[in-house]
């Protein structure tokens, strides 16, 4: 009863401002507040100023120490911000104090430090989700992403709607190559904030990486609409364009791009390219100039450049162009790591040991292959390094006194320099009117492996024609140059006897061979490049996407029929049907549609007629 008459007895003498303290108290945390929307808001000074006048009031107050540190790390001005920071966990050791000292220590470049505060404020509020995310990002800033990784799934699994933890985990997921993983974080994060644009940049990306165009098209267009100035976003749109063939869409978004962003030199670079392919070489030139000046593909486009001054003609440029592969570890990946000199000249190489090795692909060694007897020529010892499937055949070569397999590590002889195989060319001068183009420049075959190889086919009571649809599915340019099985199957109706000389079926392509039996698939003994020869010294036609076999067919001198892309390899020139550097060869282009299906009709008009001719002149 005391205790209610206490309670009851008369009005507060204080009254409702007549304690200064509380008054003090409500007007510090107005100015917080107001402090912390100035700082929300990049308005710091003014932030200040408020906070200034909090400290008038209470000097001591741990929330006022601690914004004046979040002020500092806004400003940029680490050093102070630790010490406000430190200040106000000495009044009051709050979680947020602790993460905003972390970041003050995170600008400082002082990572340990900065890690054990962010954990110290886990630890003093575990079940927050949010301090879990903080530090999550603290990691990402020192990049120890598979922590982060831990901290997100934290922080999702006491907040399973936390959209940044989703889109962060999608993120580093997809750098780690963990694509579907990657994909349903992003998609996550794209459902709870439908408009953020980072996370539909980043999910375009990983659509893209699997085969998913259509959507990576479409997250990228949505991405840019709404953020249309972000460079990025627009440079990779046009690259998913481009890799789906629709190149003008390509170029718009590129040049969108570039109006933000004018020196990013992979944009100019896949502009270059796009321009090649659509055949507008002089604007492709200029842009690959560019590139060249521009990191970080300035050696790849110096390098296309060159390949476009091939494909026109220009062998003066071209071949000195070309030299730029060194610059590109994946182009010359194969030349093994040499410490003589390197030949500088022809001349002079009289009485030399010159060590030539392959340091191109399987196609481009059998192009080269026939500078070594013009060097031999010269009175130099050419022992040859190449690719251990031609080993065998070039080894008959006029003028190499030693073939050595190259990938199987053979002991390099003593020697006095050595010479890229595609360098030739260029120390030779060679020009288009100077071209050495014997109509065969490689050894025959032994008349023993022929007979072997034309017992097997059979009688011949119809003429043979061996045939290759596609190339290394690694080769750049793949998804231009190859075609399915299905296709080529259409002139399998010719009245003539098909023999497969596709080295590696597809497996989308494997289930459609075996269908046929009107063609024969020997792929299996095909152990090298002197027993593919030894074939197809046996067939009367070979027909063939641009592959090394199609290189071999014509350096044996064989009729070879080779189905080309709108803009091709720079050996076979622009505009024509024939070949300079292979008298035997006939050419058949895509049109500006960029498609196989007419040149495959004119492939089957020119087969009928050929087929024709062999009959009324059996010789």
């Amino acid at each position: 009863m005391a205790d209610l008459d206490r309670q009851t007895v008369g009005p507060d003498h204080r009254g409702q401002d007549s304690d200064p303290a509380d008054a003090a108290h409500r007007k510090i945390a107005e100015l917080h507040a107001r402090a912390r929307e100035q700082i929300g808001n990049g308005r710091l000074l003014e932030a200040q100023s408020r906070i200034k006048q909090a400290f008038k009031l209470d000097g001591d107050n741990a929330e006022t120490l601690h914004l004046m540190a979040v002020i500092g790390v806004a400003g940029g001005q680490f050093d102070h911000a630790m010490e406000w920071a430190s200040r106000a966990i000495r009044n009051s050791p709050q979680p947020a104090y602790l993460v905003t000292l972390g970041r003050s220590l995170l600008g400082l470049g002082r990572f340990d430090d900065a890690l054990r505060a962010f954990d110290k404020a886990v630890q003093l509020k575990p079940d927050d989700a949010e301090l879990w995310r903080q530090m999550g990002d603290a990691l990402i800033q020192v990049r120890r992403l598979r922590e982060a990784l831990l901290c997100f799934a934290q922080t999702l699994k006491l907040d399973p709607r936390n959209a940044d933890a989703s889109y962060k985990t999608g993120h580093i997921l997809y750098g780690e190559g963990k694509f579907e993983e990657a994909l349903a974080c992003l998609s996550q994060s794209a459902d709870l904030q439908p408009d953020h644009a980072p996370t539909l940049h980043m999910r375009a990306l990983v659509f893209n990486q699997l085969g998913r165009s259509e959507e990576a098209i479409a997250d990228g267009k949505r991405g840019a609409g709404l953020d249309p100035r972000n460079a990025e976003t627009l440079a990779n749109l046009g690259g998913f364009l481009q890799a789906q063939g629709r190149l003008d869409e390509a170029l718009s978004w590129y040049d969108r791009s570039l109006k933000l962003r004018p020196d990013a030199g992979n944009t100019v670079f896949n502009r270059a390219l796009a321009l090649a392919d659509l055949g507008r070489l002089d604007e492709a030139m200029s842009a690959y100039k560019r590139a060249a000046t521009l990191g970080p593909k300035q050696a790849q486009a110096a390098w296309n450049l060159a390949l476009l001054h091939m494909l026109t003609g220009d062998f003066a440029r071209g071949w000195k162009g070309r030299e730029a592969r060194w610059d590109i570890p994946s182009v010359v990946k194969g030349y093994p790591p040499l410490t003589g000199p390197r030949l500088a000249g022809i001349d002079g190489v009289a009485g030399k040991t010159i060590l030539v090795c392959a340091d191109e692909g399987l196609g481009d060694a059998i192009h080269f292959v026939r500078y070594v007897p013009m060097l031999a020529a010269k009175g130099a010892r050419v022992v040859l390094v190449v690719q251990d499937a031609l080993c065998p055949l070039f080894a008959g070569i006029e003028g190499v006194a030693q073939c050595l397999p190259g990938s199987s590590g053979a002991q390099i002889p003593p020697y006095d320099v050595h010479c890229p195989l595609g360098s030739l060319p260029l120390l030779f001068g060679t020009r288009l009117e100077t071209i050495p183009a014997a109509p065969s420049y490689l050894p025959a075959v032994a008349a023993e492996r022929v007979r072997v190889w034309d017992d097997r086919l059979g009688p011949r009571d119809r003429l043979r024609i061996g045939l290759v649809w596609s190339g290394n599915p690694q080769h750049l340019n793949d998804h231009n140059r190859s075609i399915p099985f299905r296709m080529i199957a259409d002139m399998l109706d010719a009245d003539a006897s098909f023999v497969s000389l596709q080295k590696d079926v597809r497996a989308a392509d494997r289930t459609a061979l075996l269908e046929r039996t009107d063609i024969r698939d020997v792929a299996a003994d095909l152990t090298d490049f002197s027993e593919t020869a030894a074939l197809i010294s046996c067939l009367d036609l070979v027909i063939s996407v641009d592959t090394s076999v199609a290189h071999l067919a014509a350096a044996l001198g064989k009729p070879t029929w080779i189905l080309l892309p709108h803009i091709p390899d720079y050996r076979w020139l622009l505009g024509r049907d024939d070949n300079p550097w292979y008298p035997t060869v006939r050419l058949f282009r895509q049109s500006e549609s960029r498609e196989y299906g007419g040149v495959i009709g004119r492939v089957r008009e020119a087969l009928t007629d050929w087929l024709a001719g062999a009959q009324r002149h059996p010789t």
